[in-house]
């Protein structure tokens, strides 16, 4: 709940919020414009890359391959804002063949999945995404 915007707790969840909106509208560089440059983006069962460029890279690829869409949005912020997790159902479609997956043929699948942030001078520093990638693949078999 935001009481007044002013507290840190407040700016880190409407930060966060404002993260997923970006995400759900497809704007990449409302997105990008929120993070660090040196954000850390440890990647689902994979390998933590680092800066806004590799990021952008990241999001290259979810668009080529995946139509998402985020709903049902929790997040939980600390007290002194510098660190937040959100949970969330991810709505999806798989278009286009994703390295290491099964083909892609339009398949949809509904997931739930979840982030955890740390928060530094109004940006995003990291983010830890966590699905289950297993029920994902089940889903799209």
């Amino acid at each position: 709940m935001i009481i007044d915007g002013t507290r840190a707790h407040d700016r880190a969840t409407t930060l966060v919020l404002e993260y997923y909106a970006a995400f759900n509208r497809g704007d990449w560089s409302g997105m990008l414009g929120m993070l660090a440059d040196d954000v850390a983006h440890d990647l689902n069962q994979g390998a933590r890359e680092t800066g806004r460029d590799a990021f952008a890279a990241f999001l290259a690829r979810m668009e080529r391959s995946y139509r998402e869409q985020l709903r049902d949005i929790v997040v939980l912020a600390s007290q002194d804002g510098t660190r937040a997790a959100a949970e969330y159902v991810v709505h999806g479609e798989y278009w286009a063949d994703d390295e290491g997956l099964p083909p892609a043929r339009g398949q949809r699948y509904v997931l739930p999945g979840g982030a955890f942030f740390d928060l530094r001078d109004g940006k995003i520093a990291r983010v830890t995404n966590y699905y289950n990638l297993q029920d994902w693949i089940a889903q799209v078999r």
